[in-house]
């Protein structure tokens, strides 16, 4: 077992991230698969598009027809005819020719442009005049210059978004295979926790953890399992650890991570079976007690008990290794905002010292105002938009230094 407080640094905790594995696969209907992980490369049985097509009003035409096209020097054209929507033109277009076509329709053959609609006058039923010259492949979008007939359109380790959705129903797939929503097993500890629904009395108080970070899962793409509230009682703990081992990808204990003398977390983990405390203690602040370990092949979080302590780990920390679950590729990044500091950030060396900030506009210019207050202070994090990080070798920030923002 690792020695109490022997902390290590964030990089230090992440380096474990790979040892972890994702979650089995499944397939799901297109219809239920917002938010999965596509558990395999996805190609398209079609080009897409599958013909040339006008992404304007207007009309078809050979570009060279319109070469030297102005308003004081119109390109006169004859009008071969109209292209319904959803069919194949029946004639092509040649010098000096033109068809009349909607958005989305097909080009006929012969014609590689479009004229705008906008730019042109009709004379009569079969002529127009065109007043602006368009380039070959102007307001087209040529076949398969969205995706390739079997070319890869997304790659496995791809969160599916609706514009993701939205390529797999162009590929015509009905379903798709995605990794499992991994279960993440969530108990709060503590002899002064009491259920939301129950009235603290005096030392207590409700238990914010097991909502926190329920949400903070499945905004993540996890499935929280709320095993409830352990006393602060060995073998309640024990049981309750092991049965959350059973029937999850992944547990997180809210409190017992500190050093205290009924705290149990340490004791418990090093008497499971096939258990190894990976980490106790974390440069970080707030969340520095936070305890690592892998049972059974199971990442095992011991977080504080406070309530913006543990999100704030969970969003740092434990998000990567969920990510990692979840069957996310390790390109994946998210990227931070920048904003401009409003005021000086004292911090103390040796830890990395995350900060709430909201985000204001200030004369156009994003600008962070820290948000400060005790890591028990729920609603700090309300006021929060998002967190920066001071460096474990700096003092503080300066007034005016450009920071970059984690969202919340």
């Amino acid at each position: 077992m690792k020695e109490f407080f022997k902390v290590d640094t964030i990089e230090g905790v992440l380096a474990h991230v790979p040892s972890f594995t994702a979650v089995d696969t499944e397939t799901v209907a297109l219809a239920d698969c917002l938010g999965r992980v596509t558990a395999e490369d996805v190609f398209s049985d079609v080009d897409i598009p599958d013909f040339n097509r006008s992404t304007m009003d207007g009309f078809a035409v050979k570009a060279s027809s319109t070469f030297g096209a102005s308003e004081a020097n119109p390109a006169y054209l004859n009008v071969r005819g109209q292209i319904r929507m959803g069919e194949r033109p029946d004639f092509s277009i040649g010098p000096g020719e033109a068809a009349r076509i909607a958005t989305g329709g097909m080009l006929p053959e012969g014609a590689d442009s479009v004229v705008m609609v906008e730019h042109t006058d009709v004379l009569d039923d079969t002529t127009i005049e065109a007043y602006r010259s368009v380039a070959p492949g102007q307001h087209v979008i040529e076949k398969g210059e969205d995706i390739r007939h079997n070319q890869p359109a997304l790659k496995a380790g791809t969160r599916i978004r609706p514009q993701e959705a939205g390529l797999l129903a162009a590929c015509g797939r009905t379903e798709t295979s995605v990794f499992r929503r991994p279960r993440v097993g969530i108990i709060s500890t503590g002899d002064e926790v009491v259920p939301v629904d129950q009235v603290p009395g005096e030392g207590q108080i409700r238990d914010i953890n097991t909502q926190t970070l329920s949400d903070q899962v499945l905004a993540a793409g996890g499935m929280p399992m709320v095993f409830g509230i352990v006393r602060d009682n060995r073998d309640d703990l024990m049981d309750k650890c092991r049965r959350a081992l059973e029937s999850t990808d992944m547990v997180m204990i809210s409190g017992g991570s500190s050093v205290g003398a009924r705290d149990f977390t340490v004791e418990v983990l090093d008497a499971l079976p096939d258990t190894a405390i990976l980490v106790h203690g974390i440069s970080i602040s707030p969340g520095k007690p936070t305890i690592l370990a892998r049972s059974g092949g199971k990442a095992f979080w011991g977080l504080p008990g406070h309530a913006v302590s543990a999100m704030v780990v969970f969003a740092v920390v434990v998000r990567p290794f969920l990510d990692r679950l979840c069957g996310l590729s390790q390109t994946v990044r998210r990227f931070p905002v920048q904003a401009v500091l409003s005021r000086n950030l004292a911090s103390a060396q040796g830890r990395v010292d995350y900060v709430r900030v909201r985000l204001v506009e200030v004369d156009g210019q994003p600008v962070a105002e820290p948000v400060l207050g005790k890591s028990g202070l729920i609603n700090t994090m309300v006021k929060a938009d998002g967190l920066i990080a001071i460096g474990m070798n700096t003092e503080g920030l300066e007034k005016g230094t450009t920071v970059e923002v984690m969202p919340l």
